[in-house]
């Protein structure tokens, strides 16, 4: 390896030139046809066996997504001028090329069923906009007295309704997005406030904040790295071209995603950020053995400091960076599209920027000469004073107490571990003031919910669901779980049609808003319903062989604990039903989200597994010892257990973001590991003295890594600005897991390599 590299930096500026050239191409691929991922359907395995069943069932009854656009007037909705308005942007939504006109549902389209002399009637509350106050006051009542609109379309307090206009993933996009908000923010007025929120609107604003908190973010990642680099390396030539290597490998990595057409999904956008911060490392740790090479050999040769440098650095550089490319690579367990991409893009990053560092930085030495760094007398012998040798003498003398302090900070850690919980909120990626946030919250308080969870029941016969026995168990179900969980705003299903045929043909009695006793009556207000009403609105909630029903629960929150009460509490009722010949399932936005954290819990189990295996086997094979891959990887076993610790105690949910948390932890933190085991290994050649070994190692690499920690902590902690905050939350914890990983390996890891007296024996052995 070392021979190839050298024989590659024959020619250093053409080197130099290569790079830059290529590096341009990948520029003009990323500019070109980089895309950005809005439909967060899009982020799930679509093969996975319930996505597979969600989507059959979506197609079945119809089931959108919808965007939902509610209308204020605090002095109540039953006006000329706020119902005028009402009725004109229904029908601007109707004629947008992206929705179907019956898929807009309002108080101007839905419809009224009533009862008559004649039968069964079904009609809209109104086609031309009520002007007398005794049409107004017509209309109100019309609405009060029906439960499938009071509550659902019009608020309680009868001063916000909502415009619901469901639309298929295929059709939003960012243009889509922007016309939608234009639109609705036109029919604003004095008396009218206008909030747009649903699904759609969450994906839509996640694709439009998501490229700009990255091209905020980018910046200040430089400049911090920048910043600190000339603090760290003393030199603005080493700083420059450890910032090309990063910069190099960043277009590099998003070059490769678009000409491989992978679309950057809202977790992709930190990939500059990690890359800038882990790809600094190997410039730092190269820098930093050529400013101690020449500190010791003054009158070297800028020829004689690049070939040490790659003599001694490239088994340590290319140790560190495939190892934390194992980190990443094992992101690819996840079965979550977001984080398998992000995985496999960052480690490709992460190579390039080790392949950058051993090519690009020798060739820009051999080219423009070594950083000029302030030129010191050569040291004799530094090892018995200083604070790397104080240091390193307290953990010799008081190794009992640093493995008992480890014990106990990880046994303090599993506390916080027991806590963690999973999310599967979308929402939860904004800050808790954000417009979109407020919007979801307002509409949640004057509606049954913007989440959805859709329940669908199955029977083997048909007409099954005509059958009242059937019938009463799902009301009986639908009352169970409205009435026990706050968060459920209400239900709807074919019995709710049913309670309302039952009760307009008996005079309107409140007595008998109840599922008819007989199968018959059933099938006959049915029959009334399709001949008077629209059909199409009854397949949304069964079939039309009556053998699978469509159950609807509005849900105030999209956060896992919320889907998931409503699920176990519909469990409940599971056994009554099957007793009835009726099998549950599930579908939907809602489910899908939850069966999402699923496989996020799954895929962060398996990559921590299998990363933590990987690594101690790629350990054990590059030192020629198993037991140092042990002793390599317990720094960044201690940081996960901590890491995860501090999320239970601190209540930070695992989500799409903080799922990555782990394999940066394992990725990044065993670089100190192999960087300090290398030079302990290199310098026991020499040397039987424990002491004498350790203070060297302790002053070379752990100088460095603390450099490197330093680097990174910085970098990480920019994205403290993130307007995301999982986005924050990921940047503060990744910064404590680096804090933590430096410390173990200069401390627990240390204190267990000395005792293990691996490398120390081999080197009495060969004296003897």
């Amino acid at each position: 390896m070392e021979k190839w590299i050298m024989k590659g930096l024959k020619y250093p500026a053409l080197v130099l030139i290569l790079m830059l050239v290529t590096s341009l191409f990948f520029f003009s691929v990323m500019k070109n046809n980089s895309q950005m991922e809005t439909d967060l359907d899009k982020y799930m395995p679509q093969t996975h066996p319930a996505f597979v069943y969600s989507n059959q069932a979506e197609d079945w009854f119809g089931i959108q997504d919808g965007i939902i656009i509610a209308i204020e007037n605090k002095k109540g909705i039953y006006n000329t001028g706020t119902l005028t308005k009402i009725k004109k942007l229904t029908k601007e939504l109707q004629k947008m090329d992206e929705i179907e006109k019956s898929d807009v549902t309002s108080l101007y389209t839905a419809d009224n069923i009533l009862g008559t002399e004649e039968g069964l009637d079904v009609k809209p509350f109104f086609k031309r906009i009520p002007k007398t106050s005794e049409q107004l006051l017509e209309l109100q009542q019309s609405v009060k007295n029906n439960e499938m609109v009071y509550g659902r379309l019009v608020s309680e307090k009868e001063d916000v309704t909502i415009i619901i206009a469901e639309i298929k993933d295929d059709v939003f996009s960012q243009e889509f997005y922007k016309r939608i908000l234009e639109v609705s923010k036109k029919y604003e007025g004095p008396d009218e406030a206008v909030y747009v929120a649903g699904r759609p609107i969450v994906e839509g604003t996640m694709a439009l904040l998501g490229p700009k908190d990255m091209k905020k973010m980018v910046p200040i990642v430089i400049i911090v790295i920048i910043g600190v680099l000339v603090l760290v390396l003393k030199s603005l030539n080493a700083t420059l071209f450890t910032m090309i290597v990063v910069t190099f490998s960043t277009i590099w990595t998003f070059g490769l995603m678009a000409f491989m057409k992978i679309p950057i999904y809202a977790v992709s956008t930190m990939i500059p950020v990690m890359l800038i911060a882990i790809g600094v490392a190997d410039g730092i740790h190269i820098y930093s053995h050529i400013h101690l090479f020449m500190q010791e050999h003054p009158d070297a040769t800028k020829e004689d400091a690049v070939r040490d440098m790659i003599s001694s650095m490239w088994k340590p550089v290319v140790m560190t960076s495939v190892t934390t490319a194992v980190g990443f690579v094992s992101l690819l367990t996840s079965q979550v599209y977001p984080i398998k991409y992000f995985g496999m893009f960052t480690a490709f990053g992460v190579l390039m920027a080790m392949v950058f560092s051993l090519l690009l930085i020798p060739a820009a030495i051999l080219t423009f000469g070594l950083p000029r760094w302030k030129r010191v007398e050569k040291k004799t012998d530094s090892s018995t004073s200083g604070f790397a040798s104080t240091f390193t003498r307290l953990m010799l003398r008081y190794k009992g107490a640093v493995i008992g302090l480890t014990l106990l900070l990880i046994l303090a850690s599993l506390t916080g571990v027991s806590k963690v919980w999973i999310n599967s909120s979308f929402l939860d990626k904004f800050e808790k003031n954000s417009d979109i946030v407020l919007t979801d919250k307002f509409i949640n308080q004057n509606f049954g919910g913007t989440s959805a969870i859709n329940v669908i029941l199955d029977a083997p016969k048909e007409n099954a669901f005509k059958d009242p026995k059937v019938l009463k168990v799902i009301d009986s179900m639908q009352k169970d779980v409205d009435d026990s969980l706050v968060l459920v705003g209400n239900s709807f299903s074919l019995t709710d049609y049913l309670k309302r045929m039952n009760k307009v043909m008996n005079e309107d009695q409140e007595l008998f808003n109840t599922i008819p006793d007989s199968t018959d009556l059933v099938a006959q207000y049915l029959l009334l319903y399709e001949m008077s009403g629209d059909p199409e609105n009854l397949w949304k909630v069964v079939d039309y062989k009556f053998k699978k029903l469509n159950l609807t629960f509005q849900i105030k929150s999209d956060d896992s604990k919320a889907l998931n009460s409503v699920l176990d509490k519909v469990e409940e009722h599971r056994e009554e039903l099957e007793a009835l010949g009726v099998s549950i399932h599930y579908a939907g936005a809602g489910y899908k989200s939850l069966v999402f954290t699923d496989l996020i819990l799954q895929g962060q189990i398996m990559s921590i597994v299998l990363s933590l295996i990987i690594v101690i086997v790629l350990l054990g094979f590059m030192f020629k010892n198993i037991m140092v891959g042990i002793i390599g990887s317990v720094p960044i076993i201690i940081t996960t257990f901590v890491s995860f610790g501090v999320m239970g105690l601190f209540n930070i949910p695992l989500s799409t973001t903080t799922a990555l948390l782990s394999s940066i932890a394992i990725g990044i933190g065993i670089d100190y590991a192999v960087h300090f085991i290398e030079r302990y290994r290199h310098y026991a050649k020499d040397s039987a003295d424990k002491e004498l070994v350790s203070i060297k190692t302790m002053q070379h690499s752990g100088r460095a890594i603390l450099l490197n920690a330093v680097v990174v902590i910085a970098g990480f902690m920019v994205l403290l600005r993130s307007v995301f905050p999982p986005n924050r939350s990921l940047g503060a914890l990744v910064s404590l897991n680096m804090f933590v990983s430096f410390v173990g390996t200069v401390t627990v890891m240390f204190v267990l390599l000395v005792m293990s007296d691996l490398y120390m024996k081999g080197t009495k052995n060969e004296k003897k």
